[in-house]
C-alpha cells in the first residue's frame, strides 16, 4: 500500500497549496459538525488522504461562471 496520510495541519496546507483558504481549526470544526472532507482515525489523530481532500474540494467548488447572475441565489455569500 503506497497511500499517503496527512495530519490535519498538513491537510490544511495541502488545500491552501491549491489556492483555497482553510485552517486546521476549520477542518477540526467540520470534523465535529460535519461538512468537511472524509478523514480516518489513527489512534487519537485524524488523518486525511490527498484523494479524499481533492474529492471534497471538487464537491465544494461551483461550476465555472462568467457572471454572478449565473450563481443560484442560495449560493451567494455575504461578506
Amino acid at each position: 500500500m503506497d497511500q499517503a496520510y496527512l495530519s490535519r495541519p498538513e491537510a490544511a496546507d495541502y488545500i491552501r497549496a491549491r489556492g483555497l483558504i482553510i485552517s486546521k481549526n476549520t477542518l477540526q470544526k467540520y470534523a465535529t459538525v460535519g461538512g468537511g472532507p472524509v478523514y480516518r482515525r489513527f489512534g487519537s489523530r485524524a488523518v486525511y488522504t490527498p484523494a479524499d481532500l481533492d474529492a471534497w474540494i471538487e464537491q465544494k467548488l461551483s461550476s465555472p461562471v462568467v457572471s454572478t447572475s449565473e450563481i443560484p441565489q442560495s449560493q451567494h455569500s455575504v461578506k
